[in-house]
């Protein structure tokens, strides 16, 4: 139960961090050792069945902002973890307000365990990428991201076109070089690594089942492969479990 209180100059703000407490808000950033339990048979889907130059069939090109740039397409490089010879790529110099998005248009899950191999190949503005997950439209998803110019590994939400940060923790992961990002779902509960680093946070904003896709920003040209995803056996499941 609420306590009553009288307004006062200097007790306002206080009461009003109380009520949004107690409203049971979720967004807070936990320390975690291990993700929650994602049990399913992991999936790969392969980013490089097209010809250098086109889009694999089922991904679409999507963009957040107003303006031009947002070109995925196949990209030859022999370093390709998968061994393919073949990487999917952002290779567009976008404006600073854009957020290039390529989205697999046959996923649509809620719980879920996704990682992708990606290597951050140039960018002046931005570097690096992501993944994005329970993407409802171009204005409404996670994303957890890695930028090596600022180092570090963060978690967003973007809500009607808006990015908000829930979590940050610093990391070294060099450009050109190839590094597993792996993001965790299950519940209200977000769980990502990459290399040794990890970030976990609570958050509740976007509680739908939703689209996965890779995510760059402004003028990071990035490339990925290796995309594996495991979906909960039990989607029904809307608590965290650890």
């Amino acid at each position: 139960m609420l306590k009553t209180t009288i307004l006062r100059p200097n007790t306002a703000l206080h009461l009003s961090v109380f009520l949004l407490l107690a409203s049971g808000c979720k967004n807070q950033q936990v320390n975690l050792s291990a993700p929650p339990s994602i049990k399913g048979a992991e999936q790969i889907i392969s980013l490089a069945e097209a010809e250098v130059g086109g889009l694999p069939e089922g991904w679409s090109v999507q963009r957040t902002g107003k303006g031009g740039g947002t070109v995925w397409e196949i990209v030859a490089d022999e370093s390709a973890p998968s061994g393919t010879g073949k990487t999917l790529a952002q290779i567009a110099k976008s404006p600073r307000s854009i957020f290039n998005l390529c989205v697999l248009n046959e996923e649509n899950h809620r719980d879920l365990q996704v990682s992708v191999a990606l290597k951050a190949v140039a960018g002046n503005v931005d570097q690096g990428g992501g993944l994005l997950w329970r993407y409802l439209d171009a204005n409404n998803y996670y994303v957890c991201r890695y930028n090596p110019l600022e180092d570090n590994l963060r978690v967003y939400k973007v809500i009607a076109g808006q990015r908000e940060q829930l979590a940050s923790t610093p990391v070294k992961a060099a450009a050109n070089q190839w590094h597993t990002l792996t993001i965790t779902m299950k519940g209200d509960l977000i769980f990502c690594t990459l290399g040794t680093a990890r970030v976990a946070v609570h958050d509740d904003a976007l509680r739908d089942s939703g689209h996965i896709g890779l995510w760059t920003k402004a003028d990071a040209e990035t490339r990925f492969d290796q995309l594996h995803v495991t979906v909960d056996g039990n989607e029904q499941n809307n608590g965290s479990e650890i």
